[in-house]
């Protein structure tokens, strides 16, 4: 068959398969999250049931956690951070019967969740978050504008909920940045060592797919965009302007895991474009520290009180096969 006489056809399966793919992609990760979310809560079973019933808790006491944090540190690196086996903790005592942990909701979702001492508070906030299909930062936000105690207050209810309903609909920073990026049109082939200069490049390079990833309204400015502060010279990786927003974006590339300092570097950055770049009907900058990974509860701590345009997200060099997915899934299960 000649391919380009039936470019109508052709085009139409390969995106029925790319659809297919992605649908399938969707569905492995989901399976990935629900698995965390029970490894998790077995954990937190794990620690409890100690806590109860072991023959020698007695000797660890109050400690239990601190010293635990440290043995499976190092047995198993990261994530055993004594916060997050507090989580774990946490998730288990609250929902006793695994049955009532939402499949919908992933580990971060809970994190938040959990950190909500009245239990109807939290419960509210749950079903908000499954209903409505709240990410991260929108929990995050609701919850910072107390929704829960407006809406215990408000004698107007179904009115309070349509206005939260047409806040929602407004465009905000959060809507314009993704907690991941796929940058597969790069080509960098993995494992590959490349350094931050060679992955700017690349992007500049592949512009074009890069603003179509970054999503609509982006407007490029330029790159190592130069700051100078008394004798000092910094400079941004990337630059753009987002018009629907009226703003600067800020770009700053990570081929490591994002650092504390990573954050504080890109307030300073968004400081000085407020003050000395933005001009009269500029909104302020949102930044974006784009790294090849991140720890959820170090961002947390590290953006704790400080601007709440900045973000920290991750970037993919390529699209996660089955093997990937299925490896994660087993690793997950060896924690059990």
């Amino acid at each position: 068959m000649d391919i380009n006489s039936s470019n109508k056809t052709y085009s139409g399966l390969v995106s029925q398969i790319s659809e297919t793919y992605k649908s399938g992609q969707k569905k492995a990760l989901q399976v990935v999250n629900t698995t965390l979310v029970e490894t998790y809560w077995k954990i937190g079973q794990h620690i409890v049931e100690f806590e109860l019933k072991g023959a020698d808790r007695a000797t660890y006491g109050n400690k239990l956690i601190e010293t635990l944090a440290k043995d499976l540190f190092l047995e198993h690196g990261k994530g055993f951070s004594r916060s997050n086996l507090n989580y774990m903790r946490l998730i288990y005592t609250y929902y006793p019967i695994y049955q009532t942990v939402s499949g919908k909701l992933g580990w971060s979702h809970y994190v938040e969740l959990l950190s909500i001492d009245n239990p109807v508070e939290r419960l509210f906030y749950e079903k908000k978050c499954i209903q409505e299909n709240w990410s991260i930062r929108e929990l995050k936000r609701q919850k910072s504008a107390s929704l829960y105690l407006r809406l215990a207050m408000s004698k107007d209810k179904e009115a309070m909920l349509k206005s939260i309903e047409q806040e929602k609909r407004a465009f905000r920073p959060e809507d314009i940045v993704r907690d991941s990026y796929v940058l597969d049109f790069l080509k960098i082939p993995e494992p590959n060592q490349y350094t931050e200069t060679e992955l700017e490049q690349r992007i500049i390079d592949n512009l074009q797919q890069f603003l179509l990833e970054l999503g609509k309204g982006f407007a490029f400015v330029g790159r190592q965009y130069r700051i100078s502060i008394g004798n000092r010279h910094f400079y941004v990786d990337l630059v753009f302007y987002h018009r629907i927003l009226k703003c600067f974006v800020l770009i700053d590339l990570k081929k490591e895991q994002a650092g504390h300092q990573d954050i504080g570097q890109m307030n300073m950055y968004l400081g000085y474009f407020e003050l000395e770049e933005n001009t009269e009907g500029d909104n302020p900058p949102i930044g974006i520290v784009l790294a090849k990974d991140k720890d959820d509860l170090l961002i947390k701590y590290a953006t704790h009180n400080i601007s709440s345009q900045l973000f920290v997200s991750k970037y993919q060099l390529y699209l996660p096969d089955e093997g990937e997915l299925r490896s994660v899934v087993e690793a997950q299960l060896n924690l059990i």
